[in-house]
């Protein structure tokens, strides 16, 4: 990690503090970094904490490759209660005695919603219906439906079952989980339809992201640690982090960055975005094996 008072090209790996938009935090980190130049990879809701991933300057060109990296999170799901929006933040919509509900039948559910599955998204959430965000229709009354989409959670796991009861006097099961997904995954999707499954409803209380593909919380620092030092990844880093690495020798680099499509070695074919670097480590591009040639999707050097 690099820290400077310039701003450098690179990723800063935040841990978002909960009540933030993904929005907030990017207008925070304009004004630490001191430039327009920043975006992010893949919104957090505003109850979630953890790990949220930033590129600043020109490393804003990688973050759409980022977003579609695998995610890891820690949550907890709460069972007997469900709410408009299938996390805390909404008001609760129905209740159910969940104290008779066997851990059994919880991995039994949580089975159903592991591996490739079709997912309902949130209806309060970003996702896009005829160009118009799904939480603002939800917001205005309207009767709308979200179609289903394939998404993948490699894993989920319940650490803690605990008994408990609801400030509405609703006997209650908290479950701590831990979910790997792809991106794209909804976590309250997932309690709301364990909830559903299980038919005592369910919604999310709390979640904590603690990996976007291979950035960890350890490696994040909260606002106030970046207020006080900007901690910037530089994009080199970042690239050989996240994407297989081709080094090329002077005459390709040459070759790359003046647009020519260099053929590329099989190993590459079907790996996605691949990074290139010249002889001297410097990040040249993003490309992708199309047809055997490098197809450029992002160039840097």
């Amino acid at each position: 990690m690099s820290r400077q008072h310039s701003t450098p090209d690179g990723l800063v790996i935040v841990d978002k503090p909960s009540g933030f938009t993904s929005h907030d935090v990017v207008a925070k980190m304009r004004g630490i970094a001191r430039t327009r130049r920043v975006g992010h990879a893949g919104t957090l809701d505003p109850m979630a904490t953890g790990v949220l991933v930033l590129g600043v300057e020109k490393a804003t060109k990688l973050l759409g490759h980022l977003a579609l990296t695998e995610k890891e999170y820690l949550g907890t799901i709460r069972l007997g209660q469900t709410t408009v929006t299938d996390d805390a933040e909404g008001e609760i919509t129905s209740a159910a005695d969940a104290s008779g509900v066997t851990r059994d039948a919880v991995d039994a559910g949580i089975a159903k919603l592991t591996g490739d599955i079709l997912q309902v998204p949130s209806k309060v959430s970003a996702i896009k219906i005829d160009g118009v965000r799904s939480y603002k229709r939800a917001r205005e009354g309207e009767d709308f439906e979200i179609p289903a989409r394939p998404v993948t959670v490699s894993s989920f796991t319940v650490y803690d079952v605990r008994h408990a009861v609801a400030e509405d006097g609703t006997p209650v099961l908290d479950l701590v989980v831990s979910v790997v997904c792809s991106s794209g995954t909804y976590i309250r999707a997932l309690a709301r339809d364990l909830g559903a499954g299980l038919g005592v409803g369910g919604h999310l209380t709390a979640l904590r992201r603690t990996r976007v593909g291979p950035y960890k919380l350890d490696s994040a620092s909260t606002l106030d640690q970046l207020q006080q030092e900007l901690t910037v990844m530089p994009i080199a880093e970042a690239a050989a982090a996240a994407f297989p690495r081709w080094d090329v020798d002077a005459k390709r680099a040459r070759l790359l960055t003046n647009g020519v499509r260099l053929e590329m070695p099989d190993e590459y074919a079907g790996a996605g975005p691949v990074a290139v670097f010249d002889p001297e480590g410097r990040f040249l591009a993003l490309v992708e094996a199309l047809k055997g040639k490098a197809k450029s999707l992002a160039v840097f050097g």
